[in-house]
């Protein structure tokens, strides 16, 4: 909001040295000068109203991207988790076979060393 302040407070304050420098400088005569100033005036309210405008676009763009997005992790965390359990049942049964497998590889390897060291 602050960069909003000063942008605001600078159109402000350029509005009104270029408002003093025209009353200064110009030729013109006090209601063409007056006429000026008033068209000036609303195209700087104009251009003020514009910009509120497509920031509270942007406020709302960001706010509808920002729910999209913690939609989209959920759903990606939910995969996720289906994942890890469909991959849990489709290994648990072969886990204790995978076990056993491993047990006669150690038995295996021990009656090895048992005879390499007899010879």
């Amino acid at each position: 909001m602050s960069r909003g302040k000063s942008l605001f407070l600078g159109f402000l304050v350029g509005g009104t040295i270029s408002a003093a420098a025209t009353l200064l400088s110009t030729p013109t005569s006090g209601r063409d000068l007056r006429e000026q100033i008033k068209k000036q005036s609303k195209d700087w309210k104009e251009t003020i109203d514009d910009l509120v405008h497509d920031g509270l676009k942007l406020k709302d763009q960001i706010a509808q991207t920002s729910k999209e997005g913690i939609a989209l992790v959920n759903e990606l965390t939910q995969e996720m988790k289906k994942s890890v359990e469909e991959w849990k049942v489709a290994v648990e049964p072969h886990q204790e076979s995978i076990h056993d497998y491993l047990e006669q590889i150690e038995s295996g390897l021990k009656d090895l060393e048992e005879k390499i060291k007899k010879d």
